[in-house]
């Protein structure tokens, strides 16, 4: 009776595998809900990939609050992408020294320095993106700093680009001038910690660029990469017979027509209904939004459950743990117990179960 993640495990992990073999040196990204996974099973999911002899010998987490739950599951080194900031207190011993940091403003490789002269480091380069990062003054002056400070451990450049297909080379070559011209003081061969390169252009720049190493960190493409491994269920928790005008829910609408209503497991606890922007600028986008804004007005928006093929609309807004949907009479009726498909976005949705079959 509940939300459940269901993953065919062999489709999965040799998906997993395919893309550790064609990407060497990958960084895996374990952040935020885990793309619905959970933290701690894809830093386990890591750490197998590394065992059977996969390039991964880091493995990236969103914030340093995530550290605890991936620490333990995975042995190599992490990558944390949030930039580090002089109030985020720097954890001691073992972690210490597994722990490379992302340092995006001048000041706070200074603070870094001054708290852990021998921290480790990737310095990271604005982009387009315009996130974090620092501007080509301010690699010069990082660079000045780093010589002064010969203990630590700076392992290459980090650059966060946007989405995009193919449309990167150009300015990744342009800032990798940049951190080379600042002379950095790099540990070993420097590497270039990077995202949302497509695989040509990595192959370009990797051929471009011999005497630097570069490591893709994915996420999506490697956790979600195979969505026909994953599918989402719903159980249905009770049914209820309605008739034209009748109340229900927590805001006594009333039915349409008759039909029935169904319970189903699934809120917004679990992110159920709260759907993020997607960034679409077309016209038809807009009009798509300004036409579900309409719907939810009288209460007819479409869920992301579906009955026999066909998604079903909600009767009323999600609850925090459960949805009603209204069924139309004549529609075949799921029994109380049966599971219901239901299409979710994984980043924003938190399971009750993931099952992973095989």
């Amino acid at each position: 009776m509940s939300l459940t993640l269901t993953v065919d495990g062999p489709r999965w992990r040799g998906h997993l595998e395919t893309v550790a073999s064609s990407h060497p040196g990958i960084v895996p990204v374990a952040k935020g809900n885990g793309y619905g996974f959970t933290l701690g099973r894809l830093a386990r999911k890591a750490q197998w990939l590394a065992d059977r002899g996969h390039d991964v010998r880091t493995l990236a987490v969103g914030t340093y609050g995530e550290l605890p739950e991936a620490e333990q599951r995975w042995h190599g080194d992490l990558l944390v992408l949030t930039p580090w900031r002089p109030w985020v207190p720097l954890p001691e011993g073992a972690l210490a020294r597994r722990l490379v940091h992302t340092v995006s403003r001048v000041a706070d490789l200074r603070e870094l320095l001054h708290a852990d002269p021998s921290a480790r480091i990737v310095l990271e380069r604005m982009t387009s993106m315009r996130r974090h990062g620092m501007a080509a003054r301010e690699l010069w002056e990082a660079g000045e700093l780093l010589r002064k400070h010969p203990g630590a451990r700076i392992e290459g450049l980090a650059l966060h680009l946007p989405l995009g297909q193919g449309a990167h080379l150009g300015e990744v070559t342009r800032l990798m001038n940049d951190f080379v011209a600042a002379e950095i003081p790099t540990h070993g061969m420097p590497e270039v910690w990077v995202s949302h390169l497509t695989d040509a252009e990595l192959a370009t720049l990797r051929s471009q660029y011999g005497d630097f190493t570069f490591r893709p960190r994915i996420g999506t493409g490697l956790w979600l990469g195979d969505r026909g491994a994953l599918s989402v269920s719903a159980t249905v928790l009770d049914v209820h017979d309605v008739e034209r005008g009748d109340a229900f829910g927590y805001r006594g609408r009333t039915a349409p027509k008759s039909g029935h209503v169904l319970v189903v497991s699934g809120g917004t606890a679990h992110g159920i209904g709260l759907e993020a922007p997607t960034g679409e600028q077309s016209i038809k986008a807009r009009a798509t939004t300004l036409a579900r804004g309409g719907l939810d007005a009288v209460g007819f928006v479409r869920s992301p459950y579906s009955i026999d093929g066909k998604q079903r609309l909600f009767a009323e807004p999600p609850h925090m743990q459960a949805s009603m949907l209204f069924l139309p009479h004549g529609s075949r009726v799921p029994e109380v117990g049966e599971d219901v498909d239901v299409r979710v976005r994984y980043t924003a949705t938190s399971f009750d179960r993931v099952v992973v079959t095989g």
